[in-house]
């Protein structure tokens, strides 16, 4: 019974207005007589009553609803990063609604466009590059965006990413120094996020720096182990060889293709990737990987949002966190 009750329902149990009992929902008493709000908080309590949700959004001022959109839910960095927001949002008292966009931005503009129809107070977004398209219509609705991961390229907006260049560009200077002289990088299409960009020119421009060059195979989802192993097979020298595997979707295929070549792993073969640390460290053999702070990073862009949805602003708005390199067996 108590579901199909409406706030009119209310009002006319409590002998008041149907306006009253709205304010009285939003916390919106200062001008209310203490026995009109004990009269409605009787009728609530007796009946169950529980408000809609969409309906209590249209007099208040926030839903404390965080709308999240993940270019690929399924890996454990994304989890990582859902799960650090998810703690701020709980300790906060906000709820998040989830949507993976796998890269595509026709998936991300039909997420903006259901998100805001549910009433979201902001977004944390890791954003393809064409998201830019839809930033500024966001903002003239007073709905702040932070981007993790990758940024826009609206370097004033709001976001929370790594260091990707510096670290991919220590990481290779490491792998140098330890004889490897032939380099091939197995990557997603770099062009789809600042991200990939980064990693890319990081590990290229350490190359440069020591007049090597890379090889450089572009992969998708539907990319198979055994036509990286066909392309490894076409490209690998009798010169010491390290395979850099920037996306951590993509490592295990990689790892899955070098089956044959094993043996060869670390002496003449290495191999370097990126994130991966609930397998990379009971492979055989275990694999050196760059480690990004998944976590912190959620953690990160929930508190710069809420601080934004409520007009705090204590938070600094742009912040990189630092990866660490965890070199294994693959590259000792």
């Amino acid at each position: 019974m108590s579901s199909k009750l409406t706030i009119n329902d209310i009002a006319r149990l409590s002998a008041t207005s149907k306006t009253t009992v709205s304010f009285y929902l939003n916390g919106k008493t200062d001008k209310m007589s203490q026995s009109t709000q004990e009269r409605i908080k009787n009728v609530i309590e007796k009946t169950n009553y529980q408000p809609n949700a969409i309906a209590r959004s249209l007099n208040a001022k926030s839903m404390q609803l965080i709308g999240v959109i993940i270019g690929d839910i399924t890996n454990t960095f994304a989890n990582q990063i859902v799960k650090g927001i998810d703690d701020v949002a709980k300790e906060k008292d906000y709820q998040l609604i989830i949507g993976n966009s796998n890269y595509d931005f026709k998936v991300e503009r039909q997420y903006i466009e259901r998100m805001l129809a549910m009433g979201v107070d902001g977004f944390i977004v890791q954003p393809t590059i064409e998201f830019e398209l839809i930033e500024k219509e966001l903002l003239s609705q007073s709905k702040p965006i932070v981007y993790i991961d990758s940024q826009s390229r609206n370097t004033k907006g709001l976001w929370v990413k790594t260091n990707n260049y510096e670290a991919v560009l220590e990481a290779t200077e490491g792998l140098i120094a330890k004889g490897y002289t032939n380099f091939i990088m197995i990557t997603a299409d770099p062009s789809v996020l600042t991200t990939r960009m980064e990693r890319a020119r990081g590990f290229k421009d350490a190359l440069a720096l020591k007049g090597v060059e890379c090889k450089t195979m572009i992969i998708s989802n539907d990319t198979t182990s055994d036509e990286i192993k066909k392309y490894i097979d076409n490209n690998i020298k009798d010169e010491k060889t390290c395979v850099f595997v920037p996306n951590c979707w993509g490592l295990p295929k990689v790892f899955l293709a070098l089956k044959d070549y094993r043996h060869l792993i670390p002496d003449k073969l290495g191999l370097l990737g990126f994130d991966n640390l609930e397998w990379t460290e009971f492979s055989f053999p275990t694999v050196s990987t760059i480690v990004q702070p998944a976590y912190n990073e959620g953690e990160k862009a929930a508190r710069i949002l809420i601080d934004r949805i409520e007009g705090c602003n204590e938070e600094a708005p742009n912040q990189i966190l630092k990866c660490h390199i965890n070199f294994n067996e693959s590259t000792k």
